[in-house]
């Protein structure tokens, strides 16, 4: 799987982690196939930590919805 795809004019990064990549926010990230497409799967993972193995080889994992911290 390529590390870019084509948006609107220009490259950009798709920002799929494989399993073992620290995380870089916490938040919800999706199971995604080898193809690109949803699994229908999400898990909950902290900044830092690495992501879990994938029930498949080849899968990989997108940021969904980053974690909101409330202010103080």
């Amino acid at each position: 799987m390529s590390n870019y795809i084509f948006k609107g004019g220009g490259f950009m990064a798709n920002n799929f982690l494989k399993p073992g990549d620290k995380t870089p926010e916490s938040g919800q990230y999706g199971l995604f196939g080898s193809r690109g497409g949803s699994k229908g799967v999400e898990i909950t993972s902290v900044k830092n930590k690495p992501l879990p193995p994938t029930p498949e080889p080849g899968m990989q994992y997108k940021l969904l919805d980053k974690t909101k911290h409330k202010k103080k």
